[in-house]
């Protein structure tokens, strides 16, 4: 019996073998293709490829013909190309092989303590570094450190940075990027170059937009694109994902205004305009049940915050007494909610207020 099963066994093994190997060899190149997101695919390769950032740009360049490279430190909103920036300049820098070795990145998500500073930095610091690179070209004698999400480190963690940064300027760059350089003690802040990345005005960004979605062939109304810029606040990375996730959903169809206001999660204006014809009725009832219907179409709070803003501070309408007692409620709401509150008290507290000064007068 058992001679009987080995028989077939046996023979069948080669083509089993043959078998996983295709399968393995079919996984590899799917492997070789994987798709990445959008971001990361069309992310800067070199420093002429970073838009609307001159300044920097020229420094760096300056910096890729030989002359020396400050200490930088980088701030800005998000989405405005700061690590693109300094990545493309490092790999410019010191050529893909030389790269892993030369550049330490330490992000937010890294432990990035006192003691990391004191230990893992100061060590990679310390290291010499040799002006040749593989390919024969020149390759500047230091090694660049990162410091993403500069802000977010503690004063103790920055201070114990400020000597290290002096005492390794033989060897090591240092590039700091933040989004609020307030939270950047003043010593660090004096030892290095400043340079502030502007939000990407909307014809750079309609531009990029419609570069990505050509090379993706995706099919895009240029309402859409000037909705999509509107949209992102200056930040590509956010327009560029929404592109993707639009992509994705219509499968080939032409994307919308439509399509982009659900993706970004935009309450419409009808329905903005309906709250506050309901704070206008004075009627209690049917505000709490308008709040109720916000919150189960699964608006968020924080968005709606944002958009009555602009609204309110745009309309003519409302006297300034009323503007500036709105204005002043939407910024305490708006600190509630990005302190964890409750989205429907807080939305029944806003309109509560809204309604008050919109029924007082008549």
């Amino acid at each position: 019996m058992q001679a009987f099963l080995k028989g077939p066994a046996s023979i069948s093994t080669k083509p089993v073998a043959a078998k996983e190997k295709s399968a393995a060899g079919s996984s590899g190149e799917g492997k070789r293709t994987k798709p990445i997101p959008w971001v990361e695919k069309y992310r800067p390769k070199n420093v002429d490829e970073v838009a609307f950032q001159d300044e920097v740009v020229a420094v760096l360049k300056k910096s890729l013909e030989g002359a020396d490279l400050p200490n930088l430190l980088f701030y800005g909103p998000p989405g405005t190309g700061k690590t693109s920036t300094i990545l493309a300049a490092a790999r410019e820098l010191f050529g893909p092989d030389l790269f892993r070795q030369r550049v330490l990145e330490l992000n937010a998500s890294d432990e990035r303590g006192i003691q990391v500073i004191r230990e893992k930095v100061k060590a990679f610091a310390q290291l010499t570094a040799s002006g040749s690179r593989s390919d024969g070209k020149m390759c500047p004698p230091f090694k660049i450190v990162i410091l993403d999400e500069a802000d977010s480190m503690t004063s103790a963690a920055q201070a114990a940075l400020r000597r290290t940064m002096e005492k390794e300027s033989k060897t090591t760059r240092f590039c700091l990027i933040c989004n609020y350089i307030s939270r950047i003690i003043e010593p660090l802040t004096s030892r290095c170059s400043k340079f502030r990345f502007k939000p990407l005005s909307d014809s750079i960004q309609q531009q990029r937009l419609l570069d990505v979605s050509e090379k993706e062939h995706v099919k895009i109304s240029n309402e859409a694109v000037s909705y999509l810029v509107k949209v992102s606040e200056g930040d590509l990375r956010k327009a560029i994902t929404f592109l993707q996730s639009a992509t994705r959903l219509m499968g080939g169809k032409e994307i919308t205004e439509k399509i982009i206001t659900e993706i970004a999660g935009i309450i419409p204006k009808e329905t903005i305009d309906e709250l506050l014809l309901g704070c206008q009725s004075g009627s209690f009832e049917k505000l709490e049940a308008l709040a109720k219907n916000l919150i189960n179409e699964g608006f968020a709070v924080a968005q709606l915050v944002n958009q009555l803003h602009d609204t309110v501070v745009e309309s003519e309408e409302y006297s300034d007494k009323q503007k500036s007692a709105i204005v002043e409620k939407l910024a305490e709401v708006d600190k509630c909610l990005a302190d964890g509150a409750d989205e429907f008290l807080q939305l029944m507290s806003l309109c509560a207020l809204v309604m008050q000064q919109l029924t007082q007068n008549t």
